[in-house]
C-alpha cells in the first residue's frame, strides 16, 4: 500500500484537470493522513478547488480537528507530494459518524460484493488515470480505494437528502 501512496503525486500530475481523480486521491489519502483512530470519526465529503470538507461526529471532534487542521493539511499534502488542500472545513453530521462506527444497520454484503460495487462506481477517467500505475496490484488497490470512496460519498449524499 505504501507503493500506492508513492505513485499518487505522479497520478495527480498526469490528471491535473480531472477534479474526480483529485477528489478520489485526496479522499483515499485522508485515511492515511488521519490515522485509523481519527479516520473512524471522520468522513471526507467533498473537495472543491483546494477546500476539503470533512464530516465529523460531534462538536467535540469538530473543535479538536479545527485545532489540528494546519497539521492535517501539511500531512495530506506531504503524502500527496504537492499542495492539493489549502483549507479544511469540518461539518457536524451525526449520520456520517453512525455510518463510520457501524451504528446504522443496513444490508450486509460480502467483501466480493463490496469490491464489485466499488469497481462499478469507477469512472472512465479514473480507469484512465489508473493505467499509469504499472504494478497491477497497486492499480487494483487504487481503483478499489477510489471506488470505495465514491460509493461512500454516494451513500452519504443519499442519507443527507433523505433517501
Amino acid at each position: 500500500m505504501e507503493d500506492l501512496f508513492r505513485l499518487l503525486p505522479k497520478l495527480l500530475e498526469n490528471f491535473e484537470d480531472s477534479d474526480e481523480v483529485r477528489e478520489a486521491v485526496v479522499f483515499a489519502t485522508w485515511k492515511k493522513a488521519a490515522g485509523k483512530s481519527l479516520a473512524s470519526h471522520t468522513t471526507p465529503l467533498e473537495l472543491i478547488d483546494k477546500r476539503l470538507l470533512i464530516g465529523v461526529r460531534d462538536i467535540t471532534w469538530k473543535r479538536h480537528l479545527e485545532s489540528l487542521a494546519g497539521q492535517m493539511i501539511f500531512k495530506l499534502n506531504s503524502i500527496l507530494g504537492r499542495s492539493e488542500v489549502t483549507f479544511m472545513e469540518f461539518k457536524i453530521d451525526e449520520s456520517l459518524a453512525e455510518i463510520n462506527s457501524g451504528q446504522i444497520d443496513g444490508p450486509r454484503t460480502s467483501s466480493i460484493q463490496d469490491e464489485k460495487i466499488a469497481f462499478d462506481e469507477v469512472s472512465d477517467s479514473l480507469e484512465l488515470a489508473a493505467k499509469s500505475i504499472a504494478d497491477e496490484d497497486l492499480r487494483r488497490a487504487f481503483l478499489l480505494a477510489a471506488g470505495s470512496c465514491l460509493v461512500r460519498k454516494r451513500n452519504m449524499n443519499g442519507i443527507q437528502n433523505g433517501k
